[in-house]
């Protein structure tokens, strides 16, 4: 399976390096939408991803039409993750899937909203008490991916630890 995170528009380079880090420990392919918040050249990005950007599947998009426009949500198995989500993160069914992107928005402001809405069925929330704004991206993409991969028996990674006590 090819697991995408798109990330729309991100500000915080610590998040950025984190998710960067996540994806390439997990083989997903990693989508910067610009504008971005930072340059990916920014030592804070650089520190937060470590020594794994070598190792990082990576592809950068002018817009956020230019990248719906190449990876058409109605064609593709894709997910707009947002604490207005209509189903919970876990009730989708990820198991038959070859391929899912799953989106998150900007840390200040999500997703657009005129694109929730068009895409409603396709919108997954994270559970969380009422009275909170929302997780850290950084998090939130680790908790959607790895339920994702988690549904797919972690294909290609490694389950047992190679270190003997």
């Amino acid at each position: 399976m090819k697991l995408h995170i798109v990330l729309v528009e991100p500000e915080i380079p610590q998040n950025t390096g984190n998710i960067a880090r996540t994806c390439a420990a997990i083989g997903a392919k990693l989508h910067l939408v610009r504008p971005l918040g930072f340059s990916i050249e920014e030592k804070k990005v650089k520190r937060a991803g470590l020594d794994y950007w070598d190792k990082l599947d990576i592809e950068e998009h002018n817009s956020f039409k230019e990248f719906l426009e190449k990876y058409k949500p109605e064609e593709k198995n894709m997910y707009f993750v947002t604490t207005k989500g209509t189903h919970c993160y876990s009730e989708i069914d990820y198991s038959g899937m070859e391929e899912v992107f799953i989106l998150f928005g900007k840390e200040t402001k999500g997703l657009p909203e005129d694109i929730l809405k068009k895409y409603i069925q396709k919108t997954a929330r994270i559970p969380m008490r009422k009275t909170l704004r929302s997780l850290n991206l950084s998090n939130s993409v680790a908790i959607v991916a790895y339920e994702i991969l988690r549904q797919k028996n972690f294909e290609n990674l490694q389950e047992k630890s190679d270190y003997l006590i």
